[in-house]
């Protein structure tokens, strides 16, 4: 029985819930996708007989791509081209942090300069797996390096923010429409649409960002103005936070120690200099700090965003940051293996 794969699945499915529900009643930040996710984690590093379904996850993904969309009306639209310059120093920062991170991984983590540059990189853990696979570095050390960095700073972001009680923008800005189902239809047969021909097409975080642009387009142009009921968000978070959970096995903290352990050294110092550079760069831009911390931080695009929408962090801008980060990243990271890495290290 416990080699069934849908009692296996209906275990891991019991546990997100339960995990949701202890986190909500222990009054944890995010408690829709933190509860799922590390208690399905501290399951699955038990060897409990639970799994999760890819095609939820990317469910999950679609859910919260469209919630973002939803928040970029043409007020807000013109907020995030008026401080392009801040992005930019976003995409810098990022690729500094990938260039000592390598460094790093390398020289602690004793590691080959391959599986070094795509685990330091701060991508999508799939993207960057798929890019080293490519080039012949460790998939297995890259793939647990993105999982070991997004679950550090999922973990540790939302519990700071929460602690000194960080806001973004102003609140009438992050007011949202009453649902309208009619319109959120629309939305959602335009915005699977675009998934799928990005899913097809192979672009990064195709079930974010697809759904993402297609609601974002319908709301910058008012053609729709409804926001999405809240239990379809928490369905949402829940279905992440399975997914990410999903991922860790006791194999996961026995494989290559000192090689984690630089790349949690690695995620820390990310946070700490993106911190930094947010407090330097806020005096010269109008945005809130706190906006500008999480639109710097070193995670995951869907779970930074949905972090920003649960605490009000300025949705729109901590979506452009990180969803301009990940695109540069991705579309440059092979490219600079080619030209730079490679030749100089005569790989």
């Amino acid at each position: 029985m416990f080699s069934n794969y849908g009692f296996r699945l209906f275990v891991g499915g019991c546990a997100a819930i339960f995990g949701a529900k202890l986190a909500i009643k222990l009054a944890i930040p995010l408690p829709w996708l933190l509860g799922p996710l590390f208690t399905v984690a501290f399951l699955r590093l038990l060897s409990a007989p639970i799994s999760t379904y890819k095609p939820l996850r990317n469910i999950g993904q679609w859910i919260i791509g469209v919630t973002l969309g939803l928040y970029f009306s043409p007020d807000i639209a013109r907020l995030v081209i008026e401080h392009w310059l801040v992005l930019v120093v976003g995409i810098v920062i990022a690729m500094a942090l990938a260039a000592c991170g390598t460094w790093l991984l390398c020289k602690v983590g004793n590691v080959d300069i391959r599986t070094a540059w795509f685990s330091a990189a701060i991508g999508g853990a799939s993207e960057m797996s798929v890019l080293a696979d490519k080039y012949g570095a460790r998939v297995d050390l890259v793939a647990s390096a993105h999982s070991l960095r997004v679950l550090g700073v999922v973990s540790i972001i939302p519990f700071a923010f929460d602690a000194f009680g960080l806001r973004g923008l102003e609140a009438e800005l992050l007011l949202t429409s009453d649902v309208n189902f009619w319109e959120l239809m629309v939305v959602a047969v335009l915005a699977t649409v675009v998934g799928a021909i990005f899913y097809w097409r192979g672009v990064a975080s195709a079930w974010v960002i697809g759904p993402l642009l297609g609601a974002a387009v319908l709301t910058i142009f008012e053609v729709s103005s409804t926001s999405m009921p809240i239990w379809i968000v928490n369905l949402g978070q829940l279905l992440l936070g399975w997914s990410l959970g999903d991922r860790y096995r006791q194999e996961f903290f026995k494989s290559a120690p000192r090689f984690l352990t630089a790349v949690a050294i690695y995620t820390l110092s990310a946070i700490l200099i993106t911190t930094t550079v947010g407090f330097l760069i806020s005096p010269f831009s109008s945005l809130p700090q706190a906006t500008i911390w999480l639109g710097l931080a070193p995670g995951g695009f869907a779970e930074m965003a949905i972090t920003a929408k649960v605490l009000m962090l300025g949705v729109p801008m901590v979506t452009a940051f990180q969803v301009s980060r990940m695109t540069f990243v991705v579309l440059s990271t092979g490219w600079l293996y080619q030209r730079v890495i490679a030749p100089k290290f005569g790989l």
